[in-house]
């Protein structure tokens, strides 16, 4: 079973994924960092996005190493995010990581979370979650992350949705059956609950 978590940046995907995955007992798969741990190579070694892709290894759900190199410390910094956003639109680097994560997601249950899981990754997914919150909201948690202006945060949250949304290739939305949860005001509790509720799943 896959359970498909969406939503734009600071939506809570990432930390209600890990919270769900955790609750059913499944695996957990953040498709988001795997783009970010290539643009963290791409901006230290060059290459095209692509070959930095294949070179991609995740270790359990938390470490990765791009050309034998943990780039993991570098993932959530804002300039590893802007690239990630910039070198997504490179169709060459979606396909090859598209490729990757199908190839995880065929084996066991998982709960993996990104901008395009229900709508492209796995478009069948037994459940479809498409987290949104206020754009205040998102950047108060962003820049609480990473100890930032929140004002700062919500400026650039802005140029990457509209560019997240415009972009040719996988643009951001949610799937037509895609479960819409407004996470806005709610805790994480909250949200996790309404998201193991859906799947049906017995959890203890």
């Amino acid at each position: 079973m896959v359970v498909a978590i969406d939503g734009p940046a600071g939506a809570g995907k990432s930390t209600v994924a890990r919270a769900v995955a955790e609750r059913l007992g499944f695996a957990y798969l953040d498709t988001g960092a795997m783009y970010r741990a290539v643009a963290v190579a791409v901006l230290a070694r060059g290459g095209p996005p692509a070959a930095r892709a294949r070179e991609l290894e995740v270790v359990g759900a938390a470490r990765y190493l791009v050309g034998g190199h943990d780039v993991t410390a570098g993932i959530r910094s804002p300039e590893a995010a802007a690239e990630a956003s910039r070198i997504a639109t490179d169709q060459s680097l979606r396909d090859a990581l598209v490729e990757r994560q199908r190839a995880v997601l065929a084996t066991g249950d998982w709960v993996a979370e990104g901008r395009d899981i229900g709508t492209v990754v796995v478009p069948d997914a037994a459940l479809k979650v498409y987290l949104v919150a206020s754009p205040e909201e998102r950047a108060a948690r962003r820049a609480r992350e990473l100890g930032t202006d929140p004002q700062t945060v919500l400026a650039d949250q802005t140029l990457r949705d509209e560019q997240d949304r415009r972009r040719e290739h996988s643009p951001l939305r949610a799937a037509e059956d895609a479960v819409e949860l407004d996470t806005t005001g709610l805790t994480i509790d909250e949200v996790v609950e309404e998201v193991v509720v859906l799947t049906g799943e017995p959890h203890g």
